[in-house]
């Protein structure tokens, strides 16, 4: 049996970003919520790599090493 995938990164990366998640009083609901969370790479502001990131453009590289990135990508 092969395990599937979570459906959001939120539930991948465990950040606690989604609504009602553990971290929406400190840094406030992730902008990929919940619409883009299988391609959140796509949406500006997400947190990743310990920092808010910028565009798409400005966060390629970060989301290329992205273990839910890798994961979705393939």
């Amino acid at each position: 049996m092969t395990s599937m995938a979570p459906k959001n990164c939120w539930e991948f990366k465990k950040c606690g970003r989604e609504q009602g998640g553990i971290k929406v009083r400190e840094m406030g609901i992730c902008p990929a919520y919940p619409k883009n969370g299988r391609d959140c790479w796509m949406v500006a502001g997400t947190f990743c790599g310990g920092k808010v990131q910028g565009t798409d453009a400005q966060k390629h590289a970060t989301c290329m090493v992205c273990d839910w990135y890798k994961t979705v990508k393939v």
